[in-house]
């Protein structure tokens, strides 16, 4: 699904992370890939691979051509590559030069934490995705010489086996569970599913942690109810920025359990570093606040947002950078 982010005038938005992450990860933002979980909020070319093209005025702003993305430039997760130092990530199930060397991208358009959603591809197929491809890379590691020609030709495009524990998790999923929800259930029945999506979410975390993941970074669902799909397909409870509130307040509180959860997940892994991003705030911000800021390509600070676990306290900055086309 679309971003919220998808008023005519904004295209870029940028993390910076403050501080040393600590807890027996990686230290820094020394990372050696990232690996990525969601939906079209982060999806690099998956569904234009495995479907059809998502096609322009999609990436006419900076790449000049449609390139896999649901947004006219980059993507968040282009960002966090581009702050890192790292390429941008190839999709999973894209075959057409894609490198994996510094990570893979496993988001997919439409794809939801539970299944039986708009996407085939819910995190539990997501993650599966992830197991099979870290088994066969370290398989064929351990099968070749590594100073042979073939491994050196394999080395160039695939990460190395200890590059999976010191690499950076990301996750941007669970907009699609309530979308599909309003679509199909009351209010009320949404809200009673929330603790199961998220109990799915916590077990999808342990797998990972299972699979030698460390350090997490999460981002929590957007005002949903300021999509324009939301608003034409619901208009009657309005709030005073257009957006459709009782679907605003489910996906708040989604956040607040999803907080919960990260808090629980970082007291129950001992070794695992949570950064929560709180980017329904930053949206509904540059939403509800549209009208007094400059955008004729300025970066405007939206918030500084606290991201608590049981040990510690890591902070993330969200720049949002508005372009008028």
């Amino acid at each position: 699904m679309y971003s919220s982010v998808t008023l005519p005038f904004l295209c870029l938005v940028l993390i910076q992370l403050l501080g040393a992450l600590g807890g027996g990860g990686p230290t820094g933002c020394g990372f050696s890939a990232i690996f990525n979980f969601g939906d079209s909020n982060s999806d690099t070319g998956a569904i234009s691979a495995a479907l059809s093209e998502v096609a322009a005025p999609n990436g006419e702003t900076f790449f000049g051509h449609p390139s896999g993305r649901f947004c006219d430039g980059r993507l968040i997760i282009d960002f966090i590559a581009e702050d890192l130092k790292l390429p941008y990530l190839s999709a999973y199930l894209d075959s057409i030069e894609t490198n994996f060397r510094h990570g893979a991208n496993f988001a997919t358009g439409g794809s939801s934490i539970r299944p039986g959603g708009y996407s085939p591809f819910h995190l539990g197929i997501q993650i599966s995705q992830f197991m099979r491809f870290k088994s066969r890379v370290t398989d064929i590691y351990n099968r070749l010489n590594v100073s042979t020609e073939k491994t050196s030709a394999f080395g160039y495009r695939m990460p190395r086996p200890h590059d999976f524990s010191k690499a950076l998790y990301t996750f941007d999923i669970g907009q699609n569970d309530l979308a599909y929800g309003f679509q199909h259930s009351a209010v009320e029945q949404v809200i009673a599913s929330i603790p199961d999506i998220l109990s799915q979410f916590s077990q999808a975390v342990r797998q990972l942690y299972e699979e030698g993941a460390r350090v997490f970074w999460v981002h929590n669902t957007g005002p949903i109810g300021c999509l324009p799909y939301s608003i034409i397909y619901d208009n009657s409870s309005l709030d005073q920025n257009g957006c459709v509130r009782p679907q605003n307040e489910v996906a708040q509180d989604f956040n607040k359990q999803l907080k919960d959860r990260i808090l629980q997940l970082r007291a129950q892994l001992s070794a695992a570093v949570f950064t929560y991003v709180d980017v329904y705030s930053a949206k509904y911000s540059l939403i509800s606040e549209a009208k007094d800021q400059d955008v004729c390509g300025n970066v405007v600070q939206v918030s500084l947002i606290r991201l608590a676990s049981a040990a510690a306290v890591t902070m993330a900055t969200i720049l949002i950078v508005a372009r008028k086309l």
